[in-house]
């Protein structure tokens, strides 16, 4: 039985998920996809090159949704013949932006659920049921998350919460000498519909606005292409250092 390799991303239908996916359908690798919408253009490329891909509409938003489709895709990676498992948490959303006591309960929920609590729950997942297989983790992280940003308390303090989760594990992990790795992955401001959302803030609400339009009028915004070519080059090449952030400009200088 010949061995296969498979990869698992999150919010796959878009921006630097579809472009993670294509590029590790270019080097072989099987997909499953988990977002709430299915990218018609990744399936076809992955038809198109032979790769096996099957999609898990998901709101990660809901825990019990998670738990469901994560339980449908521990079946297909825990199969005999699969030799390596590649897990990319890269869902994520930058909303609300606003300053605290101005946000409401019920968008604040959301972002710790998208942006922390569901990378968290999928980990804990792949940890407790895939211990005899070769298992890789990527957390998409942001810079962020380690400084303070007025208006992005929300999304600052989830990432945040992410890069120390990623830290504890790994630590955890060497402890008990286990042969998973687990690491973070800071792909630094990309053209995506993200920093369209970003752009569109008021002042008021995100202090550093002109800045971010900057970066779009200049065109300093990187393609997803570029980034996710440094992710993958990354988990299929590189060494990895559990438990490590890496940002996108230490890997593409």
């Amino acid at each position: 039985m010949s061995k296969v390799k498979y990869a698992i991303i999150t919010g796959a239908s878009r921006g630097l998920g579809e472009s993670i996916c294509k590029q590790l359908v270019d080097n072989g690798i099987h997909l499953l996809t988990v977002s709430r919408s299915e990218s018609d253009e990744v399936k076809q490329y992955a038809e198109v090159q032979g790769v096996t891909y099957q999609h898990f509409p998901c709101d990660l938003s809901k825990v019990e949704g998670i738990q469901d489709s994560f339980s449908l895709i521990m079946e297909i990676v825990n199969q005999p013949n699969v030799e390596n498992i590649y897990l990319i948490n890269n869902a994520g959303m930058v909303d609300p932006i606003n300053t605290a006591g101005n946000m409401e309960a019920a968008q604040l929920q959301k972002s710790v659920n998208v942006n922390l609590l569901a990378p968290m729950i999928i980990t804990n997942m792949f940890l407790e049921r895939t211990n005899r297989k070769d298992v890789m983790i990527a957390n998409i992280t942001s810079g962020a998350g380690s400084r303070a940003v007025h208006g992005w308390s929300a999304y600052s303090s989830t990432k945040a919460g992410l890069n120390m989760f990623t830290e504890t594990v790994a630590l955890e992990l060497a402890n008990h000498k286990r042969r998973e790795r687990i690491f973070a992955f800071s792909p630094g401001v990309m053209d995506t519909e993200m920093q369209g959302v970003i752009r569109s803030a008021n002042k008021e609400a995100f202090a550093d606005i002109d800045q971010f339009k900057q970066y779009k009028e200049r065109g300093m915004l990187r393609s997803t292409e570029t980034v996710a070519s440094a992710l993958v080059e990354l988990l299929l090449n590189k060494e990895i250092e559990s438990g490590k952030i890496y940002h996108v400009n230490d890997l593409l200088n």
